[in-house]
């Protein structure tokens, strides 16, 4: 049977429809992390699809993602409020982004970067004790790769093998909500990429301790893995911070080491 005309026509209209809700959040979005839309400015609905020449539909489902974000809020005889950094949800991947995009990307990684150290070592641990064995021999054979890329300077393939490591071991961790933080450190290590916030070549003694990590995690000795965990967190910190000092870059919200 022939679709109809009006299903054909509509097929095209969901896509563009889309295209246009994307577009409008990421400005807005990186708008307010970006602070040109400081907490307490008023947002107007109509000028907004002005502005964006967009449907009001489309406005009205871009603040609806803004509010469960944290970032927007509806008053009575006001309107839509942007609201303070700290109502905002922090552990949206799309939020770090953004964050990650702004002036204060610096304070960013330092905040992610303290959870990380935090979680990952712990998830090591567990881990070792948790992996099965083909898994903690693909976990050593990924180490091994992330380990040619990076003396072979491919930049992009190094970042793909970095955040697959990372991931595996928050998965192996056999604790959902580990498993959930996933995305964020994806987010972290491709906004150090895409921001030039990593050496071309990453330093032997990161690439050293990635595979200890992982062969540490196959001898399932928890203890070693936590350890050298810890040290790379500690060594992805210390880059960050010679970063900062090189760049002079504000460092809001964080706290000293």
């Amino acid at each position: 049977m022939e679709p109809s005309s009006t299903e054909v026509a509509a097929v095209p209209a969901l896509p563009a429809e889309s295209g246009l809700h994307a577009r409008v959040l990421e400005h807005l979005g990186t708008a307010i992390c970006g602070g040109a839309l400081a907490p307490g400015s008023v947002l107007n609905i109509d000028e907004l699809v002005d502005r964006y020449a967009v449907s009001r539909s489309v406005v009205r489902e871009v603040l609806r993602v803004l509010a469960s974000m944290g970032f927007i809020e509806a008053r009575r005889r006001v309107g839509v409020m942007i609201r303070p950094a700290s109502a905002w949800n922090v552990f949206d991947p799309q939020v770090i982004r953004w964050r990650l995009a702004s002036a204060g990307r610096m304070a960013q990684l330092r905040s992610i970067t303290e959870l990380r150290t935090a979680v990952e070592p712990h998830a090591a641990f567990l881990a070792a004790s948790r992996i099965g064995r083909d898994e903690a021999s693909d976990l050593v054979g990924l180490a091994a790769k992330m380990w040619a890329a990076g003396e072979a300077g491919d930049e992009e393939r190094f970042l793909h093998l970095d955040i697959e490591f990372h991931r595996r071991v928050l998965l192996a961790s056999g604790n959902e909500m580990f498993v959930r933080l996933q995305e964020l450190v994806a987010e972290v290590l491709t906004g150090r990429h895409k921001h030039h916030l990593m050496p071309h070549h990453p330093h032997e003694q990161a690439l050293q301790m990635h595979a200890d990590v992982a062969q540490a995690i196959q001898r399932r000795d928890g203890d070693r893995a936590r350890q050298a965990m810890v040290q790379l967190m500690e060594q992805a910190f210390d880059e960050m911070k010679s970063l900062w000092e090189q760049t002079s870059e504000p460092d809001r919200g964080a706290t000293t080491r």
